[in-house]
């Protein structure tokens, strides 16, 4: 077991200061300083260069079949074309002894999974964050649905049929009624109200797929938002499922509530929003609490 640590480590190095900035200076030849090295991210690893630019690097001990920078970097340069939409911006990209790599500016502010956002400050990015969200999934798809990056995703006719799927993996995972259900119906009956409202065809777009505390980024001392990162996990599928990533309904609401501040959303959007949430809700229970999970649940129920 030790020795299969290891090798993971040995695959995994940190690149040092001298090769980060020959990297970084084939695309931005003024950089001069490596800052900061940050490991928090799940498959990627960032280094600060300077103030304001950030060299990306895969872990190739955590690379996933959907996971790319290659197609980070073809949807950031998507993004482009609209300047509402607050991303970083691609300086360079490549692969150079076995290293690939993304050169981008970096996004100003933190991620809000280090703040204690609350009240109208929250509810604020929340709001802001969905209308940014509908600037993305509103950008010409044929380029998403064209690109390779984006081949077997999910076409229109598939939606409910992949929600069907899901929520019966949920329901027996589930059971008819887990420990703490207070509802009148099963398990397997909320699952079945929750299909009986979804409509046979909906429209798909690409997808941030993880819209959410990690990559939500905020100005610190203002509590506004800033920006959204980490493209690298996008795929293509009914823009709802950009609307759950933030887990408590309150929040899905206020995400909802700038998606749709520009234009309304249709009742068949309305109907997967609300099969989103309560797929989410389902795979999630009992992790906030019963009482919390059945206020969620019963509210989502309630909607139509």
């Amino acid at each position: 077991m030790r020795k299969d640590k290891d090798r993971d480590i040995a695959a995994d190095p940190v690149l040092s200061n001298e090769i980060v900035l020959g990297l970084v200076q084939k695309h931005v030849p003024e950089a001069r300083e490596v800052r900061q090295v940050d490991e928090t991210g799940n498959r990627a690893r960032t280094y600060m260069i300077g103030e304001d630019i950030v060299l990306k690097t895969q872990r190739p001990s955590k690379i996933r079949p959907q996971t790319s920078l290659h197609k980070e970097v073809f949807f950031l340069h998507q993004l482009q074309a609209d300047e509402r939409i607050q991303v970083p911006r691609v300086l360079g990209y490549g692969t150079e002894d076995g290293v690939e790599y993304t050169v981008m500016t970096r996004m100003p502010g933190v991620a809000a999974r280090w703040l204690d956002l609350q009240g109208e400050e929250r509810s604020r990015v929340m709001r802001d964050l969905g209308q940014m969200l509908r600037y993305i999934h509103q950008l010409d798809q044929a380029p998403f649905k064209e690109s390779p990056f984006f081949q077997g995703s999910l076409r229109e006719t598939d939606i409910k049929s992949s929600i069907e799927q899901q929520l019966a993996a949920a329901v027996e995972r589930l059971g008819d009624r887990p420990p703490g259900w207070t509802l009148t119906i099963t398990v397997e009956q909320a699952a079945g109200q929750i299909l009986d409202s979804l409509p046979s065809h909906a429209e798909t777009v690409a997808l941030h797929a993880n819209p959410g505390p990690p990559h939500t980024f905020v100005y610190p001392e203002s509590k506004a938002f800033s920006g959204l990162i980490d493209f690298g996990d996008a795929y293509i599928s009914h823009p709802a499922f950009d609307l759950v990533s933030w887990g408590s309904s309150e929040d899905q609401r206020h995400i909802f509530e700038g998606y749709t501040l520009e234009a309304p959303a249709s009742g068949e959007f309305r109907a997967v929003w609300r099969a989103a949430a309560m797929l989410r809700l389902l795979r999630s229970a009992g992790r906030n609490g019963a009482a919390a999970f059945h206020e969620d649940l019963t509210h989502w129920l309630s909607q139509r």
